[in-house]
């Protein structure tokens, strides 16, 4: 392969699944479908082809822009909701409601059905089309929220609204805006992806300040409720503005759209044929269960680890969650400069060096503060970049049954990641015991974002042994 300059820009032949992928040829990654040069009579994988024609033709924004902030107000209360929830775990562990590894447990259940649910959310967006997806999303999300409030004092009552209820709701929602971007945008894909997730980064600041004030004012239980209205008040205009293309629109409804696979069902299981699919499925479950650990414990480790005050605590989770919205956005337009594989490697890299030596050195609030903003710009980087990497890699007429399937397998990580460090913490010696205490979590969070790095470098070099390679 030649090139003229100091990287180069690789695409990848995708030979129909049944065949491993071995060639590279010289143009783009989203050309993967199209025949290497050579072999113009070797069959082609015909979702990537019929991606490859697709691309070609949409708009690259019009429209698609109001779509793109539509889906960002879904991204910032889905996500904010999450991301903001150890404000909330900090002051029910403070009541004595439950221990820090059982509240973890009510406040990860609700994302954990994002994951559980994707694969027939996959098939549901297909039948009633992305605007009523949206609306019946945020429908649940707001209703799950007031209903919590009148469960504030119930465990059971939280895993139910707060989980249950609100996670169904966050399925719905994170089905719409995790594809809605390919069908407007192509060469903006990343830019697009990353103005929609940085919702989240800007939805659990905003949120993480908020609860916090509704909580001293108004208490735990109207602090639900409060949120919850909002929810409906703000979503459901949102959801009703999505609009989906003509061209997406009819092929959805004929089954040949953004739910690809439609035809041979919600999972295309000969995608686990290939190699590159293999690799990025295990790389992004094993980084879900590290994702949630440090907005879950940051408020906690900065009011019982080191004694700071809890505005303190929750101003941290708020910068935490500022810096995660910048990360979903520069995440974005490297995926469209340097390549999406690029991106989500170098994410994984630098999330597993903050929590392997800047979190466990913070022995106080300036190295704690230097530790959530390089955290939190590379964990807000692995949602905004996994969508463009599928449909990159995989083809945007196949993203929706691909992210179905990935998201599927971030179950078990959003459910038991941010427990399993709580029980970590229990075991030694507890939320109040300082930074010793807290140590083991942080290297178990910090080692497996780095075996989520490695398998992402085996998919690379599955797609291509060129080390400048944009791709």
């Amino acid at each position: 392969m030649s090139s003229t300059t100091t990287t180069t820009t690789t695409s990848i032949r995708l030979e129909p699944l049944s065949i491993p992928t071995t060639n590279i040829s010289s143009n783009t990654a989203r050309q993967r479908g199209s025949a290497h040069p050579g072999t113009a009579s070797a069959p082609l994988d015909p979702i990537l082809e019929a991606s490859r024609q697709a691309d070609s033709q949409v708009p690259e924004g019009g429209y698609g822009w109001v779509v793109a902030g539509c889906c960002f107000v879904l991204s910032f209360w889905i996500v904010g909701i999450t991301y903001s929830w150890g404000v909330m775990q900090a002051v029910l562990t403070e009541r004595g409601l439950a221990s820090p590894s059982t509240l973890s447990f009510a406040g990860s259940l609700a994302p954990s059905l994002i994951s559980a649910m994707a694969v027939i959310n996959a098939q549901v967006f297909r039948k009633i089309g992305a605007r009523w997806m949206a609306a019946s999303g945020i429908g649940l999300l707001g209703v799950g929220m007031i209903l919590a409030g009148f469960a504030i004092d119930s465990v059971p009552g939280l895993f139910m609204t707060n989980g249950v209820i609100v996670g169904l709701g966050m399925g719905m929602c994170f089905s719409t805006s995790a594809t809605m971007p390919a069908q407007y945008f192509s060469r903006r894909r990343g830019l697009a992806n990353g103005i929609v997730f940085s919702g989240g980064g800007f939805g659990g600041a905003a949120l993480s300040v908020v609860s916090d004030k509704l909580i001293q004012r108004l208490g735990p239980a109207w602090t639900y409720r409060t949120i919850g209205l909002c929810i409906l008040a703000t979503g459901l205009p949102a959801a009703f503005l999505i609009r989906e293309r003509a061209e997406a629109k009819t092929a959805r409804k004929t089954g040949l759209g953004n739910s690809s696979s439609s035809a041979r069902g919600m999972v295309e299981w000969a995608l686990f044929k290939d190699p590159a699919f293999v690799f990025l499925f295990a790389a992004s479950a094993i980084g879900t269960f590290p994702l949630l650990v440090p907005p879950f414990f940051i408020p906690l480790y900065a009011q019982r680890g080191l004694g700071l005050a809890s505005a303190t605590g929750a101003g941290l989770l708020a910068g935490f969650n500022l810096t995660s919205a910048v990360g979903r956005i520069a995440s974005g337009i490297l995926c469209d400069k340097l390549g999406a594989v690029n991106t989500l490697f170098s994410s994984f890299v630098i999330g597993a060096i903050s929590m392997l030596v800047l979190w466990p050195a913070s022995t106080s609030l300036a190295p704690l503060a230097v530790f959530v903003v390089v955290n939190g710009v590379a964990n807000g980087a692995f949602f905004s970049t996994m969508p463009t990497v599928a449909g990159n890699v995989f083809g945007s007429a196949r993203v929706g049954v691909a992210m179905g399937m990935l998201v599927t397998g971030w179950g078990g990580g959003y459910l038991m990641g941010a427990p399993i460090a709580g029980h970590l913490l229990d075991a030694y010696g507890g939320s109040e015991n300082g930074l010793q205490a807290y140590r083991p979590a942080m290297f178990y969070a910090g080692s497996l974002t780095l075996a989520s790095g490695t398998f992402t470098a085996l998919m690379r070099y599955r797609l291509t042994k060129a080390w400048l390679a944009k791709i």
